[in-house]
């Protein structure tokens, strides 16, 4: 096989880094991943262990599940997915903030709505046992959120399966004139996040699809397969919509602060998720590509495991096709594919030599076979395994 296929992982030199990196995370590297979803939380939550310098841009496009009902009663950007990473790198030793942690992870009932809209008013009302664990000043702080919450929510809001997470953003959104960055900052300082986690963009879109045969599709949850029929046809390319027509990527240009998180990034990484919807979503911004191709670190692709509803009958090659065209829309389309994605990292169970040659055919760039699953956790990634992996590659 040839050299550019498939290389075991065994083979890169690990121990050092990873030693180094666990034993003071605070100066660990700064692995920036483009994700949403849950897909990538598991293992989140375990790289606070080796640093507390990743880096999340986190779509916020996204209009189904919990953030659907937030989106059709506020007309606001999708924060159920921020708000998920916020968690997942929350400080949970008794150096963190584990009563406001616990606040904020909390779902109200979702078995009856009287029973929600009552646990919320105990809530609000700072007698609710969640409230009162957290002490001042961050309890005034949390519960004007809050207040500036429901003074915007219609009368018949359904609190059912509410995540009290989400309505503390929600409230901040609010206050904030509308602005997801400070409330991301103040929510991060509450929970003490060990790392960023930002909006790739601070706007309220959503993203749209073309599908193979020219038909358009506006909405995420239209094209994930998870809470409508899957699709028919293939996605030919993703674009941002403002809920019925499509908009060029020149109107929604990358934040300055995210342009710079890239720039200094150690690493980059297309995680795990939903390929269109979680990770090239967030290419969509005007100068998500140039960005990226002119840091020169490791850009790492870690594909899903099992089948992703959003790539029907697309193998390993053609997802990451999918990807760099993505990326190349902004780059250009002569960007080299190695200044873009120059490693695949697959588990070694889930990708066969037929996959990894025609990634060295077409691409020119290796696809690294490593053990990232356990056999009792089958179709997903051990978080520890894949943490080290990322870890040794910076």
């Amino acid at each position: 096989m040839s050299e550019l296929t498939v290389t075991r992982y065994a083979e890169i030199p690990d121990s050092l880094r990873i030693g180094r990196a666990k034993a003071s995370p605070n100066l660990g590297p700064r692995l920036l991943f483009f994700s949403g979803g849950s897909a990538l939380n598991e293992t989140a939550r375990c790289l606070k262990r080796y640093t507390h310098n990743s880096i999340h841009l986190i779509t916020p496009f996204d209009s189904g599940g919990s953030s659907q009902v937030l989106r059709e009663a506020f007309d606001m950007p999708a924060v159920g997915d921020l708000r998920s990473r916020l968690i997942a790198l929350a400080d949970e030793t008794d150096l963190g903030q584990p009563d406001i942690f616990a606040l904020f992870s909390h779902r109200l009932p979702v078995e009856s709505s009287g029973e929600a809209a009552a646990e919320f008013a105990e809530i609000l009302s700072g007698a609710h046992e969640l409230t009162r664990a957290v002490t001042q000043p961050m309890r005034s702080l949390i519960l004007q959120q809050l207040r500036s919450f429901t003074a915007k929510a219609p009368a018949d809001f359904d609190y059912r399966r509410a995540s009290i997470g989400n309505l503390i953003i929600a409230g901040g959104y609010f206050s904030y004139d509308h602005a997801l960055e400070p409330t991301l900052f103040l929510m991060s300082r509450m929970v003490a996040v060990l790392g960023k986690v930002h909006a790739v963009a601070d706007v309220n879109l959503h993203i749209g699809a073309e599908l193979e045969d020219g038909s358009q599709i506006h909405g995420q949850r239209q094209l994930t397969g998870k809470e409508v029929t899957p699709l028919a046809r293939p996605i030919r390319r993703l674009f941002l919509s403002n809920g019925t027509r499509e908009l060029s990527p020149q109107d929604v240009p990358l934040p300055t602060r995210n342009r710079q998180l890239i720039e200094r990034a150690d690493l980059i990484c297309y995680p795990p998720g939903s390929l269109f919807t979680s990770v090239i979503a967030n290419l969509l911004p005007s100068g998500v590509g140039r960005a990226v191709a002119a840091r020169g670190v490791p850009k790492v692709y870690v594909p899903s495991l099992g089948v992703d509803p959003e790539c029907p009958d697309m193998g390993l090659a053609n997802q990451l096709g999918a990807l760099l065209e993505a990326l190349r829309a902004d780059a250009g389309a002569d960007c080299p594919v190695a200044a873009l994605v120059n490693l695949v990292l697959c588990d070694a169970a889930h990708v066969t030599e037929g996959a990894a040659e025609e990634i060295a055919a077409r691409f020119g760039i290796a696809c690294v076979a490593a053990d990232l699953t356990r056999p009792d956790r089958p179709g997903r990634y051990d978080p520890e395994a894949l943490s080290e992996a990322l870890i040794s590659l910076v």
